[in-house]
């Protein structure tokens, strides 16, 4: 995690203003949203389960790489001073019982069922996103303003206490020429997901057909492409499902809490 502090004066108000957007109901998916500004995959999870997950993000930092964790009952981040985590992010799932029970626009009443809540924010691919287009490299989700691709594979995370399942990975197509480029890249931002996790040959991570994604939208892959995976912070939501968490609150799929932290701040 860095340190708040250390950072000085920043201009956030794009951050803040997509979040004020979200708040008064407005929903999208954020990739490309306040470009240069960090964005965090969350999980909100009742305290008797929080040691667990955790245990399970130390355990698997690659698809858990922790940004921020909020004491038990508060709605708060120090990522972004004002901010509420009940109502500004664009769209939220309710679980129960490891099953998806409603995605919404406002988590507040579900967040009132219990009063010992505690928030994990998460690193996000999204952020090094700013980074590769500015070398020259098509982020094909934001070019066709659709949702990121995320798929489960068949690679196992390390369990935690209750806590087990498959990671997940986003998918980008990247020009076989530019391949190498994106690696480096997003290899140095290790607290975002970092470098990717497969290349090529989805079917090696149990990925059978790349236009069925279980989670976003399937992107174009064109010819002299190659589909690039990145570990996915949609994994802690594959470990609610095969773990049967009996409540807990998740963004939705690529639309992320949006923080004031530059993505800089995590430039390794």
């Amino acid at each position: 995690m860095i340190a708040i502090e250390n950072l000085g004066h920043i201009d956030a108000e794009s951050a803040r203003l997509a979040r004020r957007r979200y708040r008064a109901g407005y929903a999208e998916p954020t990739s490309g949203v306040a470009p240069g500004f960090t964005q965090a995959n969350m999980i909100v999870l009742p305290r008797d389960w929080a040691f667990d997950f955790l245990l399970f993000a130390q355990r698997n930092p690659k698809a858990c790489p922790l940004l921020d964790v909020s004491d038990p009952g508060s709605h708060m981040t120090l990522l972004a001073p004002g901010a509420d985590l009940r109502t500004d992010l664009p769209r939220y799932r309710i679980w129960r019982d490891g099953k998806l029970a409603e995605e919404i626009a406002d988590a507040t009443t579900a967040w009132a069922e219990r009063a010992d809540l505690v928030s994990f924010l998460i690193g996000c691919s999204f952020t090094f996103e700013t980074s590769m287009a500015e070398a020259g490299i098509e982020i094909r989700h934001i070019t066709d303003k659709s949702n990121v691709p995320m798929y489960l594979t068949n690679r196992a995370c390390r369990p935690a206490g209750r806590l087990r399942g498959n990671l997940v990975v986003s998918m980008r197509p990247i020009k076989a020429s530019r391949v190498a480029d994106a690696a480096t890249i997003s290899g140095r931002f290790p607290a975002v997901h970092g470098a990717p996790v497969h290349i090529g040959a989805p079917e090696e991570i149990g990925i059978r057909d790349l236009s069925k994604p279980e989670f976003g939208e399937p992107v174009r892959v064109e010819p002299g492409e190659i589909p690039v995976f990145w570990a996915c912070g949609v994994t802690p939501q594959a470990a609610v499902m095969a773990s049967g968490v009996p409540f807990a609150i998740t963004h939705a799929p690529g639309h992320m809490f949006i923080t004031d932290i530059p993505d800089t701040a995590y430039h390794a």
